[in-house]
C-alpha cells in the first residue's frame, strides 16, 4: 500500500479530495474603529459567541482586560502583526491563544487609507495527529529536491527517491557509504570537507559543483546545501544534504551572457569583415566549435543583394571562419573565395527555405556529401562533425548570406536552445554588416563624388611649383568636406586655396563642389582674397537658407585660405575666414607660421574679412591645410603644429617627398578628419620677362608706346606677334587715354603666353559690344577679343587694370619664351 495520494496504476480514477475544514480556523475581521465585522464559525467555537452577538460590537469586549498600549502602539503603520492574547470565552474562562493580523485596504479603491484587520487563529495547533510521522517520512522519500541524510560519521543514513535517481543507486546500495565513496570525484572530497565543517561548527554550508553523474557524456552543475540536523538539546546528530540541478539554469545564464557579449564585440567598426569574423569569434568554444560566414558575393561588390529563394546550387563568399583548433584546419574554402555549395548542403537548404536549421551529421550523411563535395567530405570524417546549425543572415529584409555553426568536439548535438541562440547572434550580426554594406557604398559614392570634384591635375602655370595631398577620413568617420585648388589668375598670378566644409558624408561632398565651383567663378573675376571671402560667405548663408527651407539640414559652414601670388612682385595676398594660418619657410630659414587676420568662419554673415601681403622670397615654401592634419582626438593643435614645424624643418627639394613626409610625421594612424595639404615653392619673372613703361595721358604718346611695345618683341624673338601686339597696345592704351585717369602703365609680359596690362587710376571698366553700321567705335576690344586668347579686367585698391593674353607662335625655340634659361614650362 502506497502512501496517500499515490496512483494504483495506470488510467486508474484519481481518489477523491477531501474538503477543506474552514471551521478549523478562527476568523474574525475587525474595521479601524475597532469593530467587529466579520465572525466565522472557526471563531465561534473557538470564543464561543455566535456572530449575532459580536458582529457590530467592540473588538475590546473579547479580550480580557483590554488591549495593552504596547500592542496598539505597535499596530501604528504595520501591514501585520502577529502575538499572543486572552481571550474571555462565553463560558468565562480565560482563554490564551495565538494570533495573525493582516492590515487590508477596504473597499474598491485599494488606496489603503480605509483598513481593517483580518485575525486569524488556528484551532488544533497543539493537537497531535497520529499519522504525522508517517507523513513526514514520505515528505523526506517523495520530495522532488535531492536530499539525503548522513550521520556525523558522514556514511549516508537514508536517501529519497531522487537522490537515487540522481546517483542510478537505490537507498539500500548507497546506505552506510560516504559521499567520496558514492561519487568518486573531487567534488565528492570537497563536499566531505564542508559536511565536517557542518558537524564542527552546526553552520550550514554550500557549494556549487560539476559532475559527471550517471551518464558520463554529460556534465550537470549542482548547488548542493548541507545543514546540521540537531536533537532537542542542540547536539548535531546528523547532516542533511539537498541538491538542486542547476544546469538549465546555468546554461541559460550563459546563453544570456553570451548574447550581451555579441551585442559589445560585434559590429565595433563600419566593416564588412571585421563584422563577420567579431561574430565568429564570439561563437567559437561557447556555442560551437567550428563556425564559417558566407557573403552573397554581390554583397562585397557594392550591389543589392539579389533574391535567392529557390532550392539548388548556391554560390558564397567566404568571410570569416574560425576554430577552437589553431589554424582553422576543418576549413575548406579559402577567405574571399566564391564557392558553390550544393542544394542538400545546410547552407543552400537554409537559404532556400528562409529559415534556419539543425542537422545530425550521420555516415548517410557524409556519404551524400562525398558525392557532390568530396573535399568536404574528407574533413568531416577527419574531425568527426556531428551536429551542424545554419542560419540564414538577414537584415531589413535583405538576404546576405548564410552563418554555420558546427561541432565536433563538444558531445552534445545542437537543441533548439542553441538555434535561438545563434538566430539572435547571427541576427544582431546581419544588421551590423548590412550597415557596413551600406555605409561602403555610401562612402565609395563620397570618395567618387570627392575625387570628382577635386583637381585632378594642376593646371599649368609657372608662378608656383605645387603638390598635394588629399586623405579621406577612417572608414569610422566618413569622407569630409576638404579641398584645395590651384587657379591661374591674369598677369601670370596664381591663387591658392584650401576649405574645409563642416560635416561628412554626401552633403559635404556636394557643398564642397559648390563652393569649389564658386571660388573658381569669383576667382576670374580677378577679386581680392577679402573680397572674395565676403562674396563666399554670401553664398554659404544662401546654401543653409536653402537647406533650412527644403528639409531642415543642418547649416552649411565652411572654413577658406585664399592666396594670390604675383610671380612679377613676389607679393603674397592672404586672407582666411576661419581656417588654419599657413606655414612659410623661407630658403635657408626655419619653417614659421605666416600670421594673418582671424577672419571668421563662412556662414556668419555681416562680419568683415581683411587681407594680408608679404613678399616672399624666390623658393619660399608656402604649406596650407586643413585642420585635419594637426588636429585630432588623441593631441592638441599645438602639439600637430609642432610635428609640422619638425617635417618641413627635415624637407628635402623635392615637393612631392615633402608631402611624404609631412603625412606621415603628423597624420595619426587613424585620422579623424579627412585632410588638404597643399604645398607651393614659389617662383619668380625677372627683369628678362617683363616690360613696363608709364604713358602720358595724352593720345600722341600711343605711337611712342606701340613701338617700345615692338622693340621689345624683337629682343625676346616674338616678331610674328608684333602685328596683334601692336593693335591689342594701340586699343588698350587709347581706351586709358580717352576714358581712364593717370597715372597710366603699360607692361608686357612673356609667360606660357605674352600677356598685355594697361593700368589706369580709374575704376570704370570697358564692355564688350557689337558696333552698329554708322558707329565711329565700340570695334576696338572686339577685335582685341578675337585676335586674343582671352581678355579681361581686374580692379584694384589703385583703380584697374585691362589685360589681354596672345598665345605663342607653335614652335617657338626662343630660349626666353621657351623658358630654357629660367626653367619655365614651356607650353
Amino acid at each position: 500500500m502506497g502512501p496517500p495520494g499515490a496512483t494504483e496504476g495506470e488510467g486508474a480514477a484519481p481518489r477523491p479530495v477531501p474538503p477543506v475544514d474552514e471551521a478549523a480556523t478562527a476568523r474574525a475581521v475587525v474595521d479601524a474603529d475597532g469593530t467587529v465585522i466579520g465572525w466565522s464559525e472557526g471563531a465561534q467555537r473557538l470564543v464561543g459567541h455566535p456572530a449575532s452577538a459580536v458582529i457590530g460590537r467592540p473588538a475590546a469586549l473579547l479580550l480580557a482586560g483590554g488591549p495593552p498600549r504596547e500592542i496598539l502602539r505597535s499596530l501604528a503603520g504595520v501591514r501585520r502583526w502577529n502575538g499572543t492574547a486572552t481571550l474571555r470565552h462565553r463560558d468565562g474562562h480565560l482563554l490564551p491563544v495565538t494570533l495573525l493580523a493582516h492590515r487590508r485596504a477596504r473597499g474598491p479603491s485599494g488606496d489603503g487609507e480605509a483598513h481593517e484587520w483580518l485575525l486569524v487563529s488556528p484551532l488544533s495547533r497543539d493537537r497531535p495527529r497520529p499519522d504525522e510521522d508517517l507523513l513526514t517520512s514520505w515528505s523526506l522519500s517523495q520530495s522532488p529536491c535531492t536530499m539525503a541524510l548522513y550521520d556525523t560519521g558522514l556514511r549516508l543514513l537514508k536517501a529519497n527517491a531522487d537522490m537515487e535517481r540522481v546517483m542510478g543507486l537505490s537507498e539500500a546500495e548507497m546506505r552506510g557509504l560516504r559521499v567520496s565513496e558514492i561519487v568518486p570525484h573531487p567534488e565528492g572530497e570537497r563536499t566531505e570537507d564542508l559536511m565536517r565543517r557542518a558537524v564542527a561548527t552546526g553552520e550550514q554550508q554550500h557549494l556549487r559543483a560539476a559532475l559527471h553523474l550517471v551518464d558520463d557524456e554529460h556534465e550537470t552543475l549542482w548547488s548542493v546545501s548541507l545543514a546540521p540536523v540537531r536533537d532537542p538539546r542542540g547536539t548535531v546528530r546528523g547532516i542533511l544534504l539537498s541538491a538542486h540541478d542547476m544546469t538549465e539554469e546555468h546554461r541559460a545564464r550563459q546563453r544570456l551572457a553570451l548574447v550581451a557579449e555579441a551585442g559589445v564585440r560585434i559590429g565595433t567598426i563600419l566593416d564588412l569583415d571585421r563584422t563577420a569574423r567579431e561574430m565568429a569569434d564570439v561563437a567559437v568554444g561557447q556555442l560551437a566549435d567550428f563556425v564559417t560566414v558566407d557573403l552573397l558575393p554581390d554583397i562585397q561588390d557594392g550591389q543589392e543583394p539579389r533574391a535567392t529563394t529557390l532550392p539548388g546550387p548556391v554560390e558564397l563568399r567566404r568571410v570569416a571562419n574560425q576554430s577552437v583548433l589553431p589554424g582553422c584546419p576543418e576549413a575548406v574554402v579559402p577567405l574571399g573565395t566564391v564557392a558553390t555549395y550544393p542544394s542538400t548542403s545546410p547552407a543552400a537548404e537554409c537559404l532556400a527555405s528562409g529559415q534556419p536549421l539543425i542537422q545530425q551529421v550521420g555516415p548517410t550523411g557524409i556519404d551524400r556529401w562525398a558525392d557532390q563535395a568530396p573535399d568536404r567530405a574528407e574533413r568531416m570524417r577527419r574531425f568527426g562533425f556531428h551536429s551542424v546549425l545554419a542560419i540564414p543572415m538577414r537584415a531589413r529584409g535583405v538576404t546576405l548570406g548564410v552563418a554555420t555553426f558546427s561541432r565536433h568536439r563538444r558531445p552534445d548535438p545542437f537543441e533548439h536552445d542553441d538555434l535561438l541562440l545563434a538566430a539572435e547572434i547571427t541576427a544582431r550580426a546581419a544588421l551590423s554588416i548590412d550597415n557596413a554594406r551600406r555605409y561602403t557604398r555610401e562612402r565609395d559614392t563620397s570618395l567618387t563624388l570627392q575625387s570628382s570634384l577635386l583637381p585632378r591635375r594642376m593646371p599649368r602655370q609657372t608662378a608656383v611649383e605645387v603638390a598635394s595631398r588629399y586623405l579621406p577620413a577612417d572608414a569610422q568617420v566618413g569622407v569630409g568636406g576638404d579641398w584645395f585648388d590651384v587657379i591661374p589668375l591674369s598677369g601670370a598670378r596664381v591663387a591658392l586655396v584650401v576649405g574645409d566644409v563642416v560635416g561628412h558624408g554626401i552633403q559635404a561632398s556636394a557643398s564642397m563642389g559648390r563652393l569649389r565651383t564658386a571660388v573658381r567663378t569669383l576667382a576670374d573675376v580677378d577679386l581680392g582674397p577679402d573680397e572674395l571671402l565676403t562674396h563666399l560667405d554670401d553664398l554659404v548663408n544662401r546654401l543653409s537658407a536653402e537647406n533650412d527651407d527644403a528639409s531642415g539640414a543642418a547649416d552649411v559652414g565652411a572654413t577658406c585660405l585664399y592666396a594670390v601670388y604675383d610671380p612679377v612682385t613676389r607679393r603674397c595676398t592672404l586672407a582666411r575666414a576661419g581656417h588654419p594660418e599657413p606655414v612659410l619657410l623661407s630658403p635657408g630659414g626655419a619653417p614659421r607660421v605666416l600670421g594673418l587676420p582671424a577672419g571668421p568662419p563662412l556662414g556668419l554673415g555681416g562680419l568683415p574679412f581683411e587681407a594680408a601681403e608679404v613678399e616672399l622670397p624666390e623658393g619660399s615654401l608656402l604649406v596650407l591645410h586643413t585642420d585635419g592634419l594637426v588636429e585630432s582626438r588623441d593631441r592638441d593643435v599645438d602639439e600637430g603644429m609642432d610635428l609640422l614645424m619638425r617635417a618641413l624643418g627635415r624637407s628635402g627639394p623635392d615637393l612631392e617627398r615633402i608631402c611624404d613626409a609631412v603625412v606621415e610625421d603628423v597624420l595619426p594612424d587613424r585620422p579623424g578628419d579627412d585632410v588638404a595639404l597643399l604645398i607651393a615653392r614659389t617662383r619668380a619673372l625677372d627683369a628678362g620677362h617683363v616690360a613696363a613703361w608709364d604713358v602720358p595721358p595724352q593720345p600722341s604718346a600711343v605711337a611712342e608706346i606701340r613701338s617700345r611695345a615692338s622693340r621689345q618683341l624683337t629682343q625676346w624673338g616674338l616678331e610674328e606677334t608684333a602685328f596683334v601686339t601692336e593693335l591689342v597696345v594701340s586699343e588698350l592704351v587709347t581706351n586709358a587715354i580717352r576714358y581712364g585717369e593717370p597715372p597710366i602703365q603699360l607692361r608686357l609680359i612673356l609667360d606660357r603666353r605674352l600677356i598685355c596690362e594697361v593700368s589706369d587710376a580709374s575704376s570704370t571698366a570697358p564692355h564688350l559690344r557689337r558696333a552698329r553700321v554708322y558707329d565711329e567705335g565700340g570695334r576696338g576690344l572686339l577685335l582685341v577679343a578675337q585676335l586674343c586668347h582671352k581678355w579681361g579686367t581686374r580692379h584694384t585698391y589703385r583703380g584697374k587694370t585691362i589685360w589681354a593674353e596672345q598665345t605663342l607662335p607653335a614652335g617657338l625655340t626662343t630660349p626666353r619664351a621657351a623658358g630654357a634659361e629660367d626653367g619655365l614650362p614651356a607650353d
